[in-house]
Order: structure tokens, then C-alpha cells, then sequence
């Protein structure tokens, strides 16, 4: 059947809020009055009882002045100067107090103060005095570092203050003066002590590190002499420094071999147009002594290039290197003068005039010197490219040696480093400790004596109006809580906005009373019951105006089929659903149907207990009877009009009973029998057997109990039943 409950293509909202309104703040705290007067209630009587038992606090104190004859914590070389007057001086020493303070409040200490106290008290203990500092209860014992001056210039002074409460002014001041003994004996023998102790253990560390060191100093020295090296990151920026000049080099030498290798192309061009020119360079080219003298200029250049490297231009050797190369290149000019006026004389017999002829050779010689010249340049500066390039290279390799070489010389270095330092901390600390022991330890003065404890806090009052404000506070949070945390609907008008689902009616609370009557027993298909012809009942049926109201709109909503079959169930036990059940046969009845209620929770029925009737047998016996003759031997009238089927003696296996195809064939039947078969089925969550049941009747009702239902279990009801055919929910219990 199609569900005429759900409204189609609405979409589901939920009234639940991430934080609760203010406005509904009041509404919240008027539902929950009885949560918050509870909890109020229970923390003012548990005030109450501590406010009772609670006695007045008494205090005691003494103060005591901590002076140093030493400095804790400054090295030897930073001495501080000793003040005038202990008393008066608000500048504080070099004094580390916090020890001071855990030293007074160790167990050792407290310990021998209670062994003072026992013959007077014999029952005291370490923990009367300085309990475990886990425990939540109050210390008795406290120890502050009183401060000097103004506020907001407050310096620490030397003086500790000693304080101890308990309930015996007596017993308080009495503590403090055996603490008083005890610290007096017992802090310079045990300041000594814990002296001794660290000087012993400075002694034995220091032959180790002294050991340490020198092994790490023999590495780094081994490393040294294996490389050659006092230190790899100097060495390496050195190296670095003369690469980036060899490249500038580099690159200065190869923009200058351009242009010279322009200029000779230049000036072959010019030597080419010249035939006389070209007989000169074919000359020269085969003589012997121009070709020598060629040959030294460039050696003489190369040297000279590979000298520059090593030494400045002011250097002798670089001057006589440059004196011997003008000397060369004067010798090879006269060779090529020379050499052209042979061939000026040998073309004497050209036709053309002398004058014009000795023109050409004057111009053809300067050529060749140019040409001399450039060329020769231009060896040189191939040869020093060629040495910049290997001088290069050889840089190159050599720096790649070094991020190793450099790892190595820091974690050698920082282990010397390392154990150096520690060696002189052990060096200091043990000179500084010889000086303390020989100075001694602290010098202890009481200014104030202990005197009886006066009365500093009396907290009944304050207990008991601690508990009313503790206790409403505490109620109320808890009660908004609740509302947070487990959302309840409160109103008919919250449940069906939060469903979308027919709101088919609003019911009070329903009361079941008894009527006891004679009612003759009624016929089921023809034949009479088994019963006695008239019997004594006790009817207990709920009825309210509502209820017919609701049963007649289930009517209306169901037109033009007839509703034969309804299903109750609610999302947990505990809502109402077996009262209306019951509500509704009695409005059925009255419009003069015949009902048959019948239990389906197999595994916890209940209308047998409400009604009084037997349960030996019913539906779990039924569901196992395979015939339809005897189904009157299950049934047990109560009134006129109704029926009832109990839910019989507990099944093993009630899954398998509800859902077997004897359980479709009984509601059929009793369609067929009855006007309205009404079925009071177990909540819908927790358990399948509702679910199971649904699809076999005309119709199902949801039943809420408003203040108990909750939103996020209503809706999962509703999406369990939203696709079956669910009509509506009935919201119980209103106010």
C-alpha cells in the first residue's frame, strides 16, 4: 500500500539546535524544575553535612632568615658584594630558595619533626602534617618567600615564612616548633653532604673527560698532517677566490682572442689584394731566420703568460721576460725590412716607376708587420687560454675533495670543542664546590618565634551558600545538558513539525479502570466459545473523547477501503502503545465493531498482566497450530465486542515465528472474522519483530509519549516505517 502519511516531496526537518535558544531558557528550566531541584537539593544537604562536621582553622607562624655564605649558581670570578646590614637590605642574594623551600618540605625532614611530636601526640603522622601532594585536601604546612617594597616594585627578600594551620592552636604552634629544631640541626649536615656528593662526583668524571679530550685533539692533529691542512673551510675559500679569478681571466683572455683574430682576418684580406704582399709572405714563410725569430717570440710570450701567474709586473723576472721579447720583435722587424728591400732591388726591372714601386713596398711592409704582430699576439693568448683552462680544471678536482675533507675537520672540531668545554665545567664546578664546603652551607636565623594559632577561617556560612549556588548552578547545567544532549519532544506540535509525518491526534494520559459485569460469550464464525455461555470479567478499558476522534479520522483517511487492520508501536517500550490499543477497541466497540486486539511482542507481552486473563495459551501457540479449527480455543472475550489474543508462552525463535507465512495467513483470517484487528506490536528500535509485522497490515500508528520520546529515535522510527504503510502518529500523554 502506498503511505498516506508522509506528506510527498517535503523535505525533513529537525528541531534540534547546536545550541540551545535563549529564549527558550525559561520554558527548559520549568520542564526540568524537578531535575534541578533534585540536584540542588542533594549538593545543599552534602554542603550541609561538611558545613557540620567542619571545625575553625587555626594558624601559626614563624619566620626565618636564609642568608648564604656562598653564591649558588655564579661562577668564581663574579663575586657579590656583601651587604651592610642583613635586616634592612631588600636586594635579594644569589640565593636559590625554591630548593631552600623543598628541602624544608621533604618527608626526611617532616618525618623527624614527627618523631618530636609523637610523645605528645601519638597518633600524628607524616600526613598531618605535608600530605601527598596528589591528594585534593588543603596542605597544612606551607612555606612563601616574603617580598619587600612597593607594589609593582616587589623584590624577593631573604626570609621564609612558615606556616601551619590545624584545628588546635595549640598543636599548630607546637609543630612549628619542632620543625624549628629540626631545620636547625639538619640543614648545614645535610647542605655538606649533598656538597660532597657532587665534588665526588666531579672527581671521578674528570680523568675520563681530560682522556676524552686529548684523543679528540690527537684526531683532529692526525687529520691535519694527512691533508696538509690547518683548516679546510680557509684553505677552500682560498681555492675558491683563486678559481673566480682564473675564470675572470679566462674570460678576459678569450673576449681578447676574438678580436685579434678579427684583426688578422682583417689584414689577410688586405695582404691578398697585394700581389708584392703575397710574394713577401711567401718569402718570408721560406726563410730560415724568420721563421726562427717567429718561433722565439712566441716561446718568449708563452713563458712570459705562465710567469704572470706567479709574480706581479714589477717582478725582475717578468721585466726581463718583456725586455727580451721588444729585443725579438725589433730582430723580426729588421728581418722583414731586410727582406723586403731584396725584393724592392729584384723588381727594379719592372715598367712601372720606381718611386710608385718603392710606394708599394713601404705599405706592404707595414702589413706585415701588423700581420706579425696580430698573429703573434694571437699565439700568446692561445697559449694562455690553454693554461687558464688546465689551471682550471686542476682547481676544480682539488675542491671537490673538500665538503668531505670539511665534514670531517667540524665533527672532529666540535668533539674537541665539546669535551673541552666540559672539562672546564667539571674544572669550575669543582673548584666552585671546594670553596662551598670550606665556607660552609646556610646560615639559618629565626626571626619570629612560633606562637599560638589564631583563628583565620571559619567556612560554615560559606559552605552552605556555597552549596545553594553550587547546587543550582549544577542542576541547571545539568539540565540543559540533558536538553543538548538527549532531546526530548515536549509538544504535539514539536513531533509532527519534526516528522512531517499526520499528526492524527492529541491523547491525555489514559487511566485503565476495573468494571466488573456479566457479559454472555460470543460466537466466532458461527460457533460459540468453548467458554461458559456467560462469565465474570474484570474490564479494564481506557476511554477519552480523543480517542473516537482519532479511530473516525482513521476511518476518513482509509476511505474508500475499509481499515481492517492496525498496527501500534512506538519507538521504545514504555510510550503507551498497549493502553491505546486498548483505547481504541473500546471506541471501535462503541460504534458497534467487533474487535479482536491481539499481542504480537512475543518476547515481553504485557496486555494478559493489564487485563487479567490467562497467557498459557495465545499467539506463539497459534502461530504453530498449522489449522484454523480450533483458533477459538486461543481467544478470550472480555466485553461484548472485543477480543483478545494474548501473546502466549515465550517462543524461542519469535523472529521466526512472526515472519512465517502462518502469521500473514491468521491476520487474513481475522480480517475476514472481525471488523478491526488491532495489533499491539513491540517498539519499532531495538527489535525486528515490528518491522516484520508492518507490511501485514492495512495500516500502522506511531505512538510518541510526549516529555519521553526523543527526536533522534522518532526519526529513525520514521525512516524505518516511512516506505510501508505508515498513516500517522498519535501524540500520548499530553498535559
Amino acid at each position: 500500500m502506498a503511505n498516506t502519511g508522509l506528506n510527498q516531496g517535503q523535505m525533513v526537518t529537525t528541531s534540534s539546535q547546536s545550541v540551545v535558544n535563549i529564549k527558550q531558557l525559561p520554558i527548559i528550566l520549568l520542564r526540568q524544575r524537578y531535575l534541578i531541584l533534585g540536584i540542588s537539593c542533594g549538593v545543599m544537604l552534602v554542603a550541609g553535612l561538611i558545613a557540620a562536621i567542619n571545625k575553625p582553622i587555626y594558624e601559626s607562624n614563624m619566620q626565618v632568615l636564609v642568608s648564604s655564605n656562598f653564591n649558588e649558581g655564579v661562577s668564581s670570578d663574579k663575586k657579590q658584594e656583601k651587604t651592610a646590614s642583613k635586616f634592612t637590605d631588600p636586594a635579594p642574594q644569589v640565593t636559590d630558595y625554591t630548593i631552600q623551600m623543598k628541602l624544608m618540605l621533604s618527608s626526611k625532614l617532616i618525618g623527624k619533626a614527627v618523631d618530636l611530636l609523637r610523645p605528645t601526640y601519638p597518633n600524628i603522622t607524616l600526613e598531618n602534617i605535608y600530605p601527598d601532594k596528589d591528594k585534593t585536601q588543603d596542605v597544612p604546612l606551607t612555606i612563601t618567600q616574603l617580598n619587600w617594597g612597593a607594589r609593582g616594585n616587589r623584590l624577593a627578600s631573604q626570609i621564609l615564612e612558615i606556616a601551619f594551620k590545624n584545628q588546635d592552636p595549640v598543636k599548630a604552634q607546637r609543630v612549628l616548633q619542632a620543625l624549628q629544631k629540626v631545620y636547625q640541626d639538619y640543614n648545614k649536615e645535610q647542605q655538606k653532604e649533598r656538597l660532597n656528593k657532587g665534588l665526588a662526583f666531579v672527581n671521578a668524571r674528570l680523568p675520563e673527560i681530560k682522556q676524552k679530550v686529548i684523543q679528540s685533539q690527537n684526531k683532529l692533529e692526525e687529520f691535519r698532517k694527512k691533508h696538509n691542512l690547518l683548516d679546510p673551510h680557509v684553505q677552500s675559500k682560498i681555492l675558491l677566490e683563486s678559481l673566480a679569478d682564473i675564470q675572470k681571466n679566462l674570460q678576459t683572455t678569450s673576449a681578447q682572442l676574438q678580436n685579434v683574430q678579427a684583426q688578422y682576418s682583417n689584414l689577410k684580406q688586405k695582404m691578398a689584394s697585394s700581389s708584392q704582399n703575397a710574394l713577401i709572405s711567401s718569402g718570408l714563410a721560406q726563410s730560415s731566420r724568420y721563421q726562427t725569430l717567429l718561433n722565439e717570440i712566441q716561446k718568449t710570450e708563452l713563458v712570459l703568460a705562465q710567469e704572470q701567474k706567479r709574480y706581479t709586473d714589477a717582478s725582475p723576472k717578468i721585466q726581463s721576460l718583456k725586455q727580451q721579447y721588444q729585443s725579438q720583435l725589433a730582430l723580426l722587424q729588421q728581418e722583414t725590412k731586410r727582406f723586403s728591400e731584396e725584393k724592392v732591388v729584384n723588381l727594379g726591372s719592372l715598367e712601372k716607376p720606381l718611386s710608385t714601386t718603392g710606394q708599394m713596398l713601404g705599405v706592404d711592409a707595414k702589413l706585415m708587420e701588423e700581420i706579425i704582430q696580430v698573429q703573434t699576439k694571437a699565439l700568446g693568448l692561445i697559449a694562455n687560454e690553454k693554461s687558464l683552462i688546465e689551471s682550471e680544471q686542476k682547481l676544480r678536482a682539488e675542491l671537490s675533495k673538500y665538503p668531505s675533507l670539511m665534514a670531517e675537520y667540524n665533527r672532529l672540531l666540535a668533539e674537541v670543542e665539546t669535551h673541552r668545554k666540559t672539562l672546564e665545567q667539571l674544572l669550575q664546578e669543582q673548584q666552585l664546590l671546594g670553596m662551598k664546603i670550606a665556607q660552609g652551607g646556610f646560615d639559618w636565623q629565626v626571626l619570629d618565634e612560633p606562637t599560638p594559632g589564631t583563628e583565620i577561617r571559619n567556612s560554615r556560612l560559606l559552605l552552605l551558600l556555597g552549596g545553594v549556588i553550587a547546587g543550582l548552578i549544577l542542576g541547571i547545567l545539568t539540565a540543559l545538558i540533558r536538553e543538548k544532549f538527549y532531546p526530548v519532544i515536549y509538544s504535539a506540535q514539536e513531533l509532527q513539525k519534526l516528522t512531517n509525518i499526520r499528526l492524527l491526534g492529541i491523547v491525555p494520559k489514559l487511566r485503565i479502570g476495573g468494571i466488573k459485569k456479566r457479559i454472555p460469550s460470543l460466537t466466532l464464525n458461527g460457533r460459540r466459545n468453548s467458554v461458559p455461555l456467560v462469565l465474570e470479567t474484570n474490564t479494564k478499558l481506557p476511554y477519552h473523547e480523543t480517542l473516537e476522534i482519532i479511530y473516525q479520522n482513521l476511518q476518513i483517511l482509509k476511505h474508500p477501503f475499509p481499515l481492517k487492520s492496525l498496527m501500534l508501536t512506538s519507538t521504545l517500550a514504555g510510550e503507551g502503545k498497549t493502553t491505546l490499543v486498548l483505547g481504541f477497541a473500546a471506541s471501535a466497540a462503541h460504534m458497534h465493531q467487533r474487535v479482536l486486539v491481539i499481542d504480537a511482542n512475543l518476547r515481553r507481552p504485557s496486555l494478559h498482566k493489564i487485563l487479567d486473563l490467562s497467557n498459557d495459551w495465545g499467539l506463539s501457540l497459534l502461530l504453530v497450530d498449522e489449522t484454523n479449527t480450533h483458533i477459538s480455543d486461543y481467544i478470550q472475550p472480555i466485553h461484548p465486542s472485543i477480543d483478545i489474543l494474548t501473546a502466549g508462552p515465550l517462543a524461542e525463535d519469535a523472529v521466526k515465528l512472526l515472519s512465517s507465512g502462518r502469521m500473514s495467513e491468521l491476520i487474513e483470517f481475522f480480517e475476514q472474522t472481525y471488523d478491526l484487528v488491532l495489533i499491539d506490536a513491540p517498539a519499532i528500535l531495538g527489535m525486528v519483530d515490528a518491522s516484520i509485522i508492518a507490511p501485514l497490515c492495512n495500516g500502522i500508528v506511531i505512538v510518541g509519549r510526549i516529555g519521553q520520546v526523543r527526536q533522534n529515535e522518532l526519526l529513525q522510527a520514521r525512516d524505518i516505517l516511512g516506505k510501508l504503510n505508515l498513516i500517522g502518529i498519535i501524540a500520548n500523554d499530553v498535559k
